[in-house]
């Protein structure tokens, strides 16, 4: 019964919507709108997204946690309310294994696998993309092996410069400049200790997070189900606001969204994005 009811209410949302438009989302904020486009691939949450929109749940509600780099998230529904997410009421994962999380990707926040093995989605919060610029290198080296056998490399005699310049970093908190240093010495790991550190990544990954950036380590682990077609700008303004302790703004930054129908030609015309047959 209740898959009829979910089926039917899928059926009345979508249907609510001429055929020949779509539906895109202006989420506004004190630096800006960012509008975002919702994938039909992923029904579900496109039709929860709309009806907490058209519900004005989001409306004063605050992007709670930011980490430049990385995403900007938002949209905790009940935090607003005093209210407690429902374990029934969470979003089955809708993981379309082709979709990235580059700059721009909009998608559902959850709780972590230890207590989420199905990787379900929250019923309200969401994050988008913020994302940083990859190497090559950094893309197609497995970092875990290399600082592994660089650890082992270390303990023996004669790599003592090496591990010497991983000291100096360290002492300066450089985690960046330890994981770059790193990359240098990919060759000689592979050398010595008879490995091989690379590993595959497709093509248009791999130009993808070369050129826009964003997120790779979350793909195929988190539902998305929309992108950002204009404001991206905005994105880095929140993604550069000060925060506190749990990568909460030291400020509070708001919210409010609303529906907006746009003919599917004109959003393939102006944002470029093409529907899928």
């Amino acid at each position: 019964m209740k898959k009829i009811v979910i089926i039917t209410g899928l059926m009345m949302v979508l249907q609510g919507c001429n055929s020949d438009k779509d539906i895109l989302v202006n989420i506004n904020t004190q630096f800006g709108t960012i509008k975002v486009l919702l994938y039909d691939e992923t029904p579900l949450h496109k039709k929860n997204f709309i009806e907490l929109v058209r519900a004005e749940k989001y409306d004063s509600s605050l992007w709670h946690r930011v980490i430049k780099g990385f995403m900007v998230q938002g949209g905790n529904v009940n935090e607003k309310e005093g209210t407690q997410e429902s374990l029934e009421d969470r979003i089955p994962a809708e993981i379309i294994s082709n979709f990235m999380h580059t700059k721009g990707a909009l998608a559902a926040a959850r709780q972590p696998d230890r207590v989420n093995p199905e990787k379900m989605s929250s019923t309200s919060q969401f994050y988008i993309v913020h994302g940083k610029i990859f190497s090559k290198e950094e893309l197609t080296i497995d970092q875990l092996a290399l600082n592994q056998g660089l650890s082992e490399l270390m303990k023996n005699p004669g790599y003592d410069t090496i591990a010497q310049q991983f000291i100096n970093l360290q002492r300066g908190n450089k985690i960046k400049e330890m994981n770059q240093l790193a990359l240098r010495y990919v060759e000689l790991v592979e050398s010595v200790q008879g490995i091989s550190l690379r590993k595959e990544m497709a093509l248009d990954r791999l130009e993808a997070y070369t050129t826009l950036g964003g997120a790779p380590h979350l793909d195929n682990e988190y539902t998305i189900f929309g992108r950002v077609v204009a404001g991206l700008e905005v994105v880095d303004q929140i993604a550069s606001v000060s925060v506190g302790r749990a990568n909460r703004p030291i400020e509070e930054l708001f919210m409010t969204m609303e529906i907006e129908e746009v003919p599917k030609k004109e959003i393939t015309e102006k944002y470029g994005y093409s529907y899928p047959e």
